[in-house]
């Protein structure tokens, strides 16, 4: 690792890759960002499995047998992904043993279509868990409406989860409220909490690209001035609201029956404005008991030039406050801004997704005898 590789994971931060193929898992090449780069994670979405697929050959000899096979391709398209992270869980399968079952994780969504629908997504994370058959995975589901009581089912299972698609304070609350609620419906059932694991995906940069878009129609030098700060307050306050939830009886009342917090996880930490430096997403949100997720690009500009100089959440708090505040000042509403985020959320994974499959329903069609 580099030095700020090393000083990224001391500080208490699981650096994580947002990213995965079956070229990155064939080459070695993932093996080699655990060893070189301490990668201890990886997460897939819908978006990351259409571009890995669409259009590739490594996959031609697995679509060849389902074609033979005559799969629909809803079948194929989870018989492809199960079998990636399904590799990905057994070449991470060493940092899950040696971090005492925390990381060495592999994350992977349900249909994106089911965002919506509470017990389909609880089935086929069911499923899911099931075909993948490995104990260090994560099953993705989206912090929608529907998704809050379905992560609560799949917990209360045993089944560790995911939980993506958070870009709300509110929201986030309810989706630690969710995993309190599947803790206690696990113990109720006799499960042993300390083998449930969970994360809290808190996407980032989204926040910022779409306010300011807003900013920059406002104009004016107020409005510059709070361009790239609500992706990073947004964040710190989640951590603010992870504090206040893990210094509450009810946590602590399950911590001692062996429970593990769910720790946050900063997703979408790929910079998307130019003008701002290509590591801020880490850089700036390095606080203790979090989780990483980077594309390999956003991975190696940290390595290269990244400042993680330690705690950059905490003494924040009222700043970011003050900072979101502001917005509204100015007619920005954060109520609209995260909702907006969360629809196109789900939707650009649906959309990723039906792409996906429009496009092996093709090669399905073409190698069929």
């Amino acid at each position: 690792m580099t030095d700020n590789l090393r000083r990224l994971s001391a500080e208490g931060v699981a650096i994580w890759l947002d990213d995965l193929s079956r070229a990155r898992l064939d080459s070695g090449n993932l093996q080699d960002l655990v060893r070189d780069k301490g990668v201890v994670g990886v997460t897939t979405n819908p978006a990351i499995f259409q571009k890995a697929i669409s259009g590739k050959d490594d996959y031609d000899a697995q679509i060849r047998d389902l074609a033979v096979r005559g799969v629909t391709v809803d079948e194929a398209i989870r018989m492809i992904t199960t079998a990636d992270v399904r590799d990905a869980c057994d070449v991470l399968k060493p940092v899950f043993i040696k971090s005492n079952k925390v990381d060495g994780r592999v994350s992977i969504e349900v249909d994106p279509r089911l965002a919506h629908r509470t017990e389909p997504t609880v089935a086929e994370a069911r499923q899911l868990w099931w075909l993948v058959d490995r104990r260090n995975l994560f099953i993705k589901i989206p912090a929608t409406k529907a998704g809050l009581p379905a992560i609560s089912s799949v917990i209360g299972e045993g089944i560790s989860v995911n939980v993506t698609l958070i870009f709300s304070l509110e929201r986030y609350r309810e989706v630690m409220d969710a995993y309190l609620t599947g803790l206690e419906q696990a113990k109720a059932a006799g499960i042993d909490l300390a083998t449930i694991e969970s994360v809290a995906s808190f996407f980032v940069s989204r926040v910022d690209t779409e306010i300011d878009a807003r900013l920059d129609k406002i104009g004016s030098d107020e409005a510059k001035a709070l361009r790239g700060k609500a992706g990073l307050a947004n964040a710190r306050l989640a951590y603010e609201a992870y504090e206040e939830v893990i210094a509450s009886d009810r946590w602590k009342a399950l911590a001692e029956a062996g429970a593990n917090p769910q720790r946050p996880l900063w997703a979408s930490t790929g910079v998307k404005d130019p003008a701002y430096k290509d590591t801020l997403y880490v850089d700036d949100l390095v606080v203790t008991g979090t989780v990483n997720t980077m594309p390999e690009a956003t991975l190696d500009a940290v390595a290269d030039h990244g400042q993680i100089v330690g705690d950059a959440v905490h003494g924040t708090y009222d700043q970011s406050r003050a900072e979101l505040a502001a917005l509204a000042g100015l007619g920005i509403s954060y109520d609209e801004v995260v909702q907006q985020l969360e629809d196109e959320g789900v939707e650009k994974f649906e959309a990723s997704w039906n792409d996906l499959l429009k496009s092996l329903q093709g090669e399905l069609d073409r190698l069929r005898p």
